[in-house]
C-alpha cells in the first residue's frame, strides 16, 4: 500500500476510534448519573434529564476536539491556558442547558429569579470538562508515542534490510571478479570453448541469484541447486581436481537458509585449498537437523593453516566474515560459526542456525 494511502488508512481508524470512545465515554457518564439518582426517589422522567445532559456533554466536547487539534504544537503556558479558558466556557455551556432542561422539563417550567441561577454547578462540570480535556490528551500522547514506537521499528527493519541487501549483494562483485578473471586467462591462452562453457554456466547462476530476493529464505535444496551452478563453472577451471561431495538429510532438505550463503564458503574452499593442490582436493558438505537446530558442515582437504580462527575469518577475503555478518544480522545471537581445522588436513566450518521448515499449505 502505498505511504499516503497508509496514512489516510490510519487516520480513518484514528477518526472512529475517537467516536467510538466518545459515544462510550458519555454513555458512561449517563450510566453513573443514573445509578446515582437511584439513592433518591425522583419521577421517572429524570431519566430522560440524564440523557439531554450527557448528550449535551457530547455535544460540546466536539469543537474542543479540533481546538485541540488547532493548539496542539503551540507552546506548554498557552496550551494550559487554552484549555483551561475553553474547558470553562463549555462547562458554563452546560450548566446552562442542563439547568434550563431541569427546570423546564423536571420542575414544569420553573424559572429563577436571578439568571446567574442557570450557571449553578458550572465548577462541577468544568472538573468534567477538564477530566475530558486530560483524557482527550493522554490518549492523544499515548497515540503520538506508538507513531513513533512504530517508526522507530520500521526505521530498523529497513536498516537490517539494507544490511542484508548490502551484505549479499557484496559477493556478486567479489565473485564475478574472479569468474571474469578465469574467462579472461581462458581466452589469452586461445581456450575459447571453455571461456564461452563457463560463460554460459555464469549466465545461469546469476540468473538464479537475480530471482531470489536477497533478504528472504529458500529451501536448502534450492542452495544446493545454486551451488551447483557455481560449481560447474569452477568445474571448468579445475576439472578433476575438483570433487565434491554433498549429504543433506530429507529432512534438512526443506530448512529454510539465507540464499547463497554456501556459495562464499565453497569459494572460500576452493581459493585456499583445491587451487593450491596440483592434484586437487575434495569438497564435503553435510546438513542435518539436530534438536531444533539445522547444522550444515562445509570441509575440505586442503593444506590448513596455523592461524588463529578469528584471523582467517579476518583474512579469508569476503566470505567468510560476510557469510558470519549475514547470519549474525539474520539470526541475532541464535547461530553459531565455527571455523577450526579440518583432520587429517584442511579446515571445516560448522553453522547451526534455528530450523525452520518450508510451510506446506
Amino acid at each position: 500500500m502505498p505511504v499516503v494511502g497508509r496514512w489516510k488508512a490510519l487516520l480513518d481508524d484514528r477518526n472512529r476510534f475517537f467516536w467510538v470512545l466518545q459515544a462510550a465515554g458519555w454513555f458512561g457518564y449517563a450510566l453513573v448519573q443514573y445509578i446515582g439518582s437511584l439513592m433518591h426517589e425522583m419521577r421517572d422522567i429524570y431519566v430522560l434529564i440524564i440523557l439531554l445532559g450527557a448528550y449535551a456533554g457530547f455535544l460540546l466536547t466536539v469543537p474542543l476536539r479540533y481546538l485541540y487539534r488547532r493548539i496542539w504544537d503551540s507552546p506548554p503556558w498557552l496550551l494550559i491556558l487554552i484549555v483551561l479558558a475553553s474547558a470553562y466556557f463549555s462547562a458554563s455551556i452546560w450548566a446552562v442547558i442542563d439547568n434550563a432542561t431541569y427546570w423546564e422539563i423536571y420542575k414544569f417550567g420553573f424559572r429563577p429569579e436571578n439568571n446567574w441561577f442557570y450557571f449553578k454547578n458550572t465548577l462541577a462540570k468544568f472538573y468534567i470538562m477538564l477530566s475530558w480535556s486530560g483524557l482527550y490528551f493522554g490518549i492523544k500522547y499515548y497515540q503520538m508515542l506508538q507513531d513513533e514506537k512504530q517508526k522507530a521499528l520500521m526505521a530498523t527493519s529497513m536498516a537490517h534490510q539494507a544490511q542484508l541487501k548490502m551484505l549479499r549483494y557484496q559477493l556478486n562483485p567479489h565473485f564475478l571478479f574472479n569468474t571474469l578473471n578465469a574467462i579472461s586467462t581462458l581466452i589469452l591462452i586461445k581456450e575459447n570453448d571453455l571461456a564461452n562453457k563457463m560463460m554460459s554456466k555464469l549466465s545461469s547462476f546469476l540468473r538464479f541469484s537475480l530471482d531470489n530476493e536477497p533478504i528472504k529464505k529458500i529451501p536448502l535444496a534450492r542452495e544446493i541447486e545454486a551451488l551447483m551452478l557455481y560449481l560447474d563453472i569452477e568445474k571448468v577451471r579445475f576439472d578433476e581436481r575438483l570433487n565434491v561431495t554433498i549429504e543433506i538429510s530429507d529432512e534438512a532438505q526443506q530448512a529454510l537458509v539465507p540464499s547463497l550463503f554456501l556459495q562464499p564458503l565453497i569459494e572460500n574452499s576452493i581459493k585456499y585449498a583445491i587451487a593450491k593442490l596440483e592434484e586437487g582436493g575434495e569438497i564435503s558438505i553435510s546438513a542435518e537437523r539436530q534438536g531444533e537446530e539445522l547444522v550444515v558442515i562445509v570441509a575440505d582437504n586442503g593444506p590448513g593453516t596455523t592461524k588463529p580462527t578469528q584471523d582467517l575469518i579476518r583474512s579469508g577475503g569476503v566470505g567468510l566474515a560476510n557469510t558470519r555478518d549475514r547470519l549474525q544480522a539474520l539470526y541475532g545471537k541464535s547461530y553459531s560459526f565455527t571455523l577450526s581445522s579440518n583432520g587429517p588436513s584442511g579446515m571445516r566450518v560448522e553453522i547451526r542456525i534455528p530450523f525452520e521448515q518450508v510451510e506446506v499449505s
